[in-house]
């Protein structure tokens, strides 16, 4: 495996049922990049995500077939501890779901459940992943408020504030911004860029503009297939597929 490649997706198939929604999927996502996965509603955009850290596990009629690799190894091996994963591959979700706790609990929940405090304190750990998250100055004072007592834009950089706080390696969000105001969208769209230095990112979106601002890499996905993937500036410049070119300039349907 070549080391720039953080997750390799090979001949990716899933499905519900009889309902196929990938179907026969290539992709190589490059490690501390941002990779956008754009495409219109029903695409499955939200099912490639899932199945890179297995919570489509939880669906029962799901089933898939070929391999998602992560450093190399598949995920879907039987070997694969499936909590270490979605520790190493965190979540962050379209709509924020903080805990019904207060800041700080939301935070220190992961590194309690997964023992990894370590030398360092919880406090440390909560301190850390509020400033990676673009939070602490904003909360540092009011750590033991409740988590739902914070505006919808610091609720999500909370929920990705929990995702760092285990120490993971890819990021995974599910349109985080879908929810969100301008000036909220505007945040998030700046800590995505920000935490491509320590983690590989993978946003889902519906938002091109979003994409092309925040991403290295786009792939576009429609009826469940790969039509294209490549080096942002590129796809959004110089599309090769014109389904591609007519989603983006807005012809699409």
């Amino acid at each position: 495996m070549s080391s720039e490649y953080k997750i390799e997706i090979r001949n990716l198939q899933v499905g519900f049922g009889k309902l196929m929604v990938i179907k026969n999927l290539n992709i190589n996502i490059m490690s501390n990049c941002v990779t956008a996965v754009m495409g219109p509603s029903g695409c499955g955009k939200s099912t490639l995500i899932r199945t890179i850290n297995r919570l489509n596990d939880l669906v029962p009629e799901c089933h898939v077939k070929g391999q998602v690799l992560l450093d190399g190894r598949d995920i879907y091996d039987p070997s694969m501890d499936v909590v270490e994963l979605r520790r190493r591959v965190g979540m962050v979700f379209q709509k924020p779901n903080p805990f019904p706790k207060s800041i700080y609990e939301n935070i220190a929940f992961g590194p309690r459940i997964h023992g990894i405090a370590g030398g360092n304190s919880l406090d440390e750990i909560v301190e850390r992943s509020l400033r990676a998250a673009a939070l602490w100055d904003e909360v540092k004072d009011r750590l033991d408020a409740p988590a739902l007592s914070l505006s919808g834009g610091q609720q999500q950089r909370l929920c990705i504030a929990r995702a760092l706080a285990v120490q993971p390696e890819v990021i995974l969000l599910d349109e985080p911004c879908s929810a969100l105001d301008p000036a909220a969208t505007a945040k998030i769209e700046s800590l995505m860029v920000s935490l491509k230095k320590d983690y590989t990112v993978i946003v889902v979106t519906h938002n091109m503009q979003q994409a092309a601002r925040v991403s290295d890499f786009t792939a576009f996905l429609y009826l469940g297939e790969l039509v294209e993937y490549g080096e942002t500036r590129r796809v959004f410049e110089n599309p090769s597929s014109k389904l591609t070119e007519d989603f983006i300039t807005g012809r699409f349907g």
